[in-house]
């Protein structure tokens, strides 16, 4: 890895691209530090040790921390990439445009940046009502009973801040290195990390220090072993007439990868079971007694403290793995696409015998992959009986496994960067 990024240092080109990312992650971290008119930053520090669900959607927003202009950092963009990859097989219209090849696949991009102007306001007027009903922070904010301009103001500015980070990834995806979304969310779990190793050495606790450290090594190991994990089916191609020539048989395989969804099914899980406590929120400060009693029932039920929230995380990080594999299996159509090009699975008939075969093999795999993702997700409750419930572990692992899947896909694109490289100095 160390030995790629060297070698792509001496390409002047690659030197251009990776430095233009490094610039565009340097603006945006300038934009994180510039705090939202009229909140108190210290305040909010302490609201975001107290409240855990603020923590988890700084996470998957993009971690910048305090609450900044891009404070929702790009998760209202990933609910609208994962709500339109989802309503793909749904709405004819849309697959009609997946199949339509650069022109298609620049059209989905524009309809998932427009859903995620209300999908962004919406969840910064969430915020704001939990922030205002937590503390003091906020004043008069609502549209009833509250200041409407003021309202109104927060809101533009988190979601023109959202907006402005979605701008800053489509160009590092351009004219940088790496996928521009994946980058800013790695690149605030990564500005956290100084934080975390400095409170660490101040406790003095070195043997608790240790023991972490050798905790992260190994789950950062066994991540990269699971994400790159994969199955490989072999195919035949017999010989065809292809432009009036005769083609040689091939062999090739197809490579069926453990864990196909990637961090999507934990943003899903995460989403749903910290839905019903964000929303109870809002009716807790109510006069009327069942009200209140209702929704801090829901509030202490789906906390992190409590057993039922991590146990519900699991199941749902294991059934949002099947769903998500299942639902991009099917857009690809690889045994259609292997009949139509003459290919076959030895000992397979091609058509339905070769679909329910991969099926078979594709549930088998996903099994570990699920339940590999489910104990990452839930490994924060699972090590508590070692750390104790007041560590910072309780983001670790998810916040591992995104950087570890980033880290990954763009070491990838930078090899290929560098293997097209050599095939053209090859050529000429």
């Amino acid at each position: 890895m160390l030995q790629a990024a060297l070698n792509a240092f001496k390409l002047p080109d690659l030197r251009r691209k990776l430095l233009f990312t490094l610039g565009i992650l340097v603006i945006y971290r300038f934009a994180a530090s510039i705090p939202v008119p009229g909140i108190d930053q210290t305040a909010f520090n302490d609201l975001l040790s107290k409240y855990k669900i603020f923590q988890l959607l700084s996470l998957f927003s993009g971690g910048s921390g305090g609450f900044s202009i891009v404070s929702l950092g790009v998760y209202p963009y990933i609910t609208a990439q994962i709500a339109i990859q989802i309503l793909l097989p749904v709405i004819p219209r849309l697959e009609e445009l997946s199949r339509e090849g650069e022109a298609g696949r620049n059209k989905l991009n524009q309809i998932t940046r427009l859903c995620t102007i209300p999908l962004a306001a919406l969840q910064a007027y969430g915020q704001g009502v939990l922030i205002s009903n937590s503390t003091s922070l906020i004043h008069n904010f609502g549209f009833f009973g509250g200041n409407l301009w003021s309202t109104l103001g927060f809101m533009t500015v988190l979601t023109c801040g959202t907006m402005f980070l979605i701008w800053l990834g489509e160009l590092i995806t351009e004219g940088g290195v790496g996928n521009g979304v994946s980058l800013i969310i790695f690149a605030g779990i990564i500005a956290r990390l100084p934080t975390y190793v400095g409170s660490a050495l101040s406790s003095g606790n070195l043997t608790e220090l240790v023991a972490l450290g050798i905790a992260g090594i190994l789950i950062i190991a066994a991540i990269v072993f699971v994400q790159e994990a994969q199955r490989r089916i072999p195919v035949q191609y017999a010989r065809r007439v292809v432009r009036g020539r005769l083609t040689q048989a091939q062999s090739t395989h197809i490579p069926l990868r453990v864990n196909s969804a990637g961090m999507i099914p934990l943003i899903f899980a995460f989403s749903i079971v910290t839905t019903p406590a964000i929303v109870a929120s809002y009716f807790q400060p109510s006069h009327t007694n069942w009200v209140k009693n209702v929704a801090d029932f829901f509030v202490n039920t789906f906390n992190q403290g409590n057993a039922v929230y991590w146990i519900l995380t699991f199941v749902l990080v294991f059934g949002f793995t099947y769903f998500y594999t299942t639902v991009q299996w099917q857009q690809q159509r690889l045994s259609e696409n292997l009949q139509k090009n003459g290919g076959f699975i030895p000992g397979y008939r091609p058509g339905k015998h070769t679909e329910d075969y991969l099926n078979r093999v594709l549930n088998r795999i996903t099994l570990a992959g699920a339940l590999f993702l489910a104990i990452i997700a839930t490994l924060p409750f699972l090590a508590r009986p070692f750390y104790g419930s007041n560590n910072s572990l309780p983001l670790g692992s998810t916040a591992l496994l995104i950087v570890v899947a980033v880290v990954l896909d763009t070491m990838k694109q930078l090899e290929a960067q560098l293997m097209m490289r050599n095939y053209q100095s090859f050529i000429r």
